[in-house]
């Protein structure tokens, strides 16, 4: 009964989200595994809106030395007849080994996206780096650090306001997670990627992630994060809220 009340709780609030922040272990789950996420929202009366959102994650675990993963994913969304959201998320990141005591990784990625309402038309990058095991307390949850950097390519709506931009930025990271159950999970992340040659323009994002085992394979996710872009482009506001929650299935 408590599960139910709960999952009534957070099903009331906007249903999106993003593909889980937990990072990927080398041996946890071997093979191919694949996890599809989704979420609406629609509105009728004084207001018309409807809100639409999909991810998916295709990951591949050798379970010896390496683990990838693709991420594909969507949102869109009308308010009174009038486009409001149009995004897209792709990620592909490959995790190798380099110690045997299966604390240090190196990483390499690449990710491409585009935001109508951010004014950006494509932003593609890639980099690297190197993730460490902080902490690593069994029943109490896993801490990680990573640090690297990646070149970035952002093209804008309208070239004539914002230029297109080639920067090189620094990537930072804490990620923690702690295990509530067997199957359920809560996670914690924080980013922070100036650019290497101008620390005053700089991104800083937090993400809090609540992941609850409904039944076998089907979770309900609970995602709150806020992002900082102290160099947006022209009339985009520098902060962002968001507040998700979706259903999760693993396959």
């Amino acid at each position: 009964m408590k599960k139910i009340i709960l999952i009534g709780i957070l099903a009331s609030q906007y249903l999106f989200g993003l593909v889980s922040i937990v990072p990927v272990e080398i041996g946890k789950q071997p093979g191919i595994t694949g996890s599809f996420e989704v979420g609406l929202e629609t509105k009728r009366g004084s207001t018309d809106k409807d809100k639409y959102k999909a991810s998916s994650r295709i990951t591949y675990d050798n379970n010896e030395s390496y683990v990838t993963w693709a991420e594909l994913s969507g949102e869109y969304g009308r308010s009174n007849h009038v486009t409001d959201t149009s995004e897209v998320f792709s990620h592909l990141r490959y995790v190798h080994s380099l110690t045997n005591d299966e604390n240090l990784r190196y990483e390499l990625f690449v990710q491409l996206e585009n935001d109508k309402f951010k004014e950006i038309r494509r932003k593609m990058l890639g980099g690297g780096g190197l993730r460490y095991r902080v902490l690593n307390f069994y029943e109490r949850g896993q801490g990680y650090f990573g640090f690297g950097g990646f070149f970035e390519n952002v093209k804008y709506t309208d070239p004539e306001i914002d230029p297109s931009e080639n920067n090189v930025r620094l990537n930072s990271y804490f990620a923690y997670t702690f295990p509530i159950t067997d199957m359920s999970t809560i996670s914690y992340v924080l980013y922070y990627q100036p650019k290497i040659d101008d620390f005053s323009d700089n991104i800083l994002s937090n993400e809090l992630e609540l992941k609850l085992n409904i039944v076998k394979t089907l979770f309900l996710k609970f995602n709150v994060s806020m992002i900082q872009d102290s160099n947006p482009a022209v009339d985009v506001k520098k902060y962002e809220f968001i507040q998700t929650t979706t259903f999760l299935y693993k396959f």
